[in-house]
Formats: structure tokens, sequence, C-alpha cells
């Protein structure tokens, strides 16, 4: 069972349906060749993400651009998080999940993924702070990439 830590605590992860895990895979694998090209990594549900001493999260998908060697075992400094939402996690990911991403500096994108509207929600990065888009597009910064919500729901 995999686990996850906010401020002390371990909350403990149920698995996610077909069509979340088909749709995280189309999306991670649309940004792999950009991130190669850059330079930079993409990581599926199996990679934590380490918010300082705050929280350990799994995100579905995530992008990180900082130079060096990762860590072995964790990440802390992605340029994009991805979480597709399923109705046991969505208020988490809206609420708890964002409030942590949005204080990574290197946070540039937190994009949620509606499996019923199949349609995008993101939050960007702006001079003053993160500013809330929904649409079928998502600009990625850190890769020069648009991501369409069709090419998320390929099956």
């Amino acid at each position: 069972v995999k686990r996850e830590y906010l401020r002390g605590r371990l909350y403990a992860m149920a698995g996610a349906s077909a069509l979340h895990n088909r749709v995280a895979l189309n999306i991670a694998a649309r940004l792999l060749e950009a991130a190669r090209a850059k330079g930079c990594r993409v990581y599926m549900s199996d990679m934590k993400l380490r918010i300082r001493d705050e929280a350990v999260y799994y995100p579905d998908v995530m992008v990180v651009c900082a130079p060096g060697p990762p860590h072995p075992y964790y990440e802390e400094a992605p340029c994009l998080v991805v979480e597709v939402l399923s109705p046991a996690t969505e208020a988490q990911d809206r609420r708890e999940k964002r409030a942590l991403y949005e204080t990574l500096s290197s946070l540039e994108v937190y994009l949620l993924v509606d499996l019923e509207a199949r349609r995008f929600t993101l939050y960007r990065r702006t001079p003053e702070g993160f500013a809330e888009e929904e649409g079928e597009e998502a600009l990625i910064p850190c890769l020069d990439l648009v991501l369409r919500a069709e090419e998320a729901f390929r099956l």
C-alpha cells in the first residue's frame, strides 16, 4: 500500500481506475519527447514529490527540469505537476495539494484532469500568483509544449 505524508500523518492511497491510469500514461508519453529534448525528467505515480518536511505526495505525472542528479527516491523541484481527478481525491487535489504545490518556487503549472468532463483545470504561475484557467488545452512553459485534452483521452 502506498502512503502519502502530510504534516506528520500518513494516509493510505487507494488504487486508480483503468481510465485514470490510461490518461496519466497518455499525458506522460506526450511530455516525454519534449522533456528529453530539454534535459528534463518525466515521472509517473511511483516517484515521490517531497515538499520540505511538510508533505510527500505521489503525483500522477510530474516534470522536473532541475539540474544535477536526482535523489533516488524523490524529487523536490517540479515545473509541472499533474493530478488526474477521481471522486476519492478531488477535494484534496483541489485544496490541500494545490496549496502546498503552489509553495514550490519551481512550479510553473499545476494541471488537474477531469475524467468526466474531459477537460483541464490548470493553475499557472504569474507575477501576481497562480491564475486558474479551464479548457481543452494546457500550455506547459518548461517544455514549450501545448497539451491537448484529446491527446490525454485518446484510448
